[in-house]
């Protein structure tokens, strides 16, 4: 298949807002590549290269050679051309990389230059996300959507489940939890309090429910085959060599093989919690402040899958295999009043807040659900830098005020504004937030700058308000920076579908 045809593709997607009309566009292309395609243009039209790492940043392709007038490049040849520059290394690599690219674009067209240049840095914005693609799998493999879910999940990409969609109901079905593999996380929704969380998962019968700490620290998912530990993020990058402190603690235990879920953190002599950036600054390197696991979950233990065991299930697993100094601090209660004074008491010793968790649920991996629903004292909510401003006054010469989107696969750009903010920010964060954001530029419109929206950050706020300045119709008030987020992609950012169920909530 010609590059051009699946960049034509792409420019459609982007150029619709519905979701079902983007689904039969990428169902119509996947019905069309040869099966030695399929996995790159999985890859492709989920807005990701294959390779992890190519070496590659915007200023490696700001630079093209001057566009091809006919289209002749395969996808299938620039997934080969990315996999051989992933490749080079040591003395040489540079020029090396340098030239591959020249080859490459020389090659393309200029609607192609556009949009390798997106895809590489990450910013091809055309509405269509993991969960876009694999509805247009099942469509086209004639699977359940839920299959395709499952399997993308368990094997930690959409592109993994492809293949097997394409071989039917029961290939998808053979990919399950493997020890070593790293599963894409659970994840919680939001609710304004505890009474509001309580009303939802324990409605006045009876029914108990879990209270979890919520540690401000580093989501860890901790595989362990015999001696082998293996330590991973949320976004499933490998950190086992930076936190020895975990692979002992997990070496500790009486199994041989498992996988936990939970989080690392840096604790201080007192035993409370330390700041974040503590957290963050030790999990990148192997030396530094003591980092501790606290786990809230497992998900399999010597032999014994328990992604589908309810949840009282796999905590009574988990809490025979680890100990209390290593598990989360947690309450089981149909009491309200009771999990609010424990709410209370966690932020009150130093945490972000509680995670409500259904008891019944199981483990749905990858999935933003009811069965979990976080809490903390203020609502903040995970946002994505879309342009910023130039200070006055005392921040002449820094970039100041943020203009903050949160995740809609609506819009054409993938996001959607709700406000700005130039509060909370210290001299040290406006430094650095000013050399940050030039180098994500993509333009200026007089003193805003407009940059890749590639920049998390946590937002708290007061409350919203209905707003016709902003496409999504509401705007955050009294917003303030909590902190930017290293540790989260632009695609773990909260949706407006969030935003506006803490308005009606």
């Amino acid at each position: 298949m010609l590059l051009a045809e699946l960049v034509a593709t792409s420019a459609d997607v982007a150029a619709t807002r519905s979701r079902k009309a983007k689904v039969a566009l990428l169902a119509e292309l996947l019905g069309r590549v040869e099966p030695d395609e399929l996995e790159v243009a999985v890859s492709y039209l989920g807005g990701a290269l294959r390779q992890r790492r190519t070496g590659l940043g915007w200023r490696g392709v700001s630079d093209a050679a001057p566009a091809a007038t006919e289209p002749t490049l395969t996808v299938l040849e620039v997934d080969a051309a990315f996999e051989a520059m992933s490749r080079l290394a040591g003395p040489g690599s540079q020029a090396a990389r340098k030239q591959a690219v020249a080859d490459l674009f020389g090659r393309a067209t200029g609607a192609e230059q556009a949009w390798l240049r997106a895809i590489v840095t990450g910013n091809l914005r055309q509405g269509a996300l993991d969960a876009v693609t694999q509805e247009a799998v099942a469509q086209v493999a004639q699977v359940p959507l839920t299959a395709v879910r499952r399997a993308a999940m368990l094997a930690g990409s959409t592109v993994a489940a492809a293949g097997a969609a394409f071989e039917g109901e029961e290939a998808l079905a053979a990919i399950g939890l493997e020890v070593g593999r790293p599963v894409i996380p659970m994840l919680a929704s939001s609710a304004p309090d505890v009474a509001a969380a309580m009303a939802t998962l324990s409605p006045g019968d009876g029914t108990e429910v879990a209270v979890d700490a919520k540690l401000d620290g580093i989501r860890i998912q901790v595989h362990r085959s015999g001696d082998e530990v293996l330590v991973v993020t949320r976004s499933l990058d490998d950190i086992t060599a930076r936190l020895p402190e975990v692979v002992a603690v997990a070496r500790s235990l009486p199994a041989e093989r498992f996988v936990l879920d939970g989080e690392a953190l840096a604790l201080a002599e007192d035993g409370r919690p330390m700041a974040f950036q503590d957290t963050a600054s030790r999990t990148a390197q192997a030396e530094g402040v003591a980092i501790t696991p606290h786990f809230f979950d497992l998900l399999h233990v010597d032999g014994r899958d328990l992604l589908d065991a309810p949840g009282h299930e796999r905590l009574a697993a988990l809490d025979a295999l680890v100990p209390e100094r290593h598990r989360v601090r947690r309450l089981v209660t149909s009491d309200a009043a009771a999990a609010d004074a424990f709410a209370s008491e966690t932020v009150a010793a130093g945490h972000e807040g509680v995670v409500l968790k259904d008891l019944s649920a199981p483990y749905a991996a990858g999935r933003r659900g009811a069965a979990w629903v976080k809490v903390k004292p203020v609502h903040t909510l995970d946002l994505v830098v879309l342009a910023v401003e130039w200070g006055s006054g005392r921040r002449h010469g820094w970039l100041s005020n943020i203009h903050l989107g949160a995740r809609d696969d609506s819009s054409p750009t993938g996001f959607v504004m709700l406000g700005k903010t130039f509060k909370g920010m210290t001299d040290e964060m406006l430094a650095w937030q000013t050399e940050r954001f030039l180098a994500l530029e993509t333009h200026r419109e007089g003193h805003v700058v407009h940059v890749r929206p590639e920049q998390v950050v946590e937002i708290a706020f007061d409350g919203l308000q209905r707003s016709t300045r902003y496409a999504g119709g509401l705007a955050l008030r009294f917003a303030r920076v909590v902190r930017y987020r290293d540790d989260k992609g632009p695609d773990e950012a909260d949706t407006i579908e969030t935003v506006r169920s803490l308005a009606t909530g």
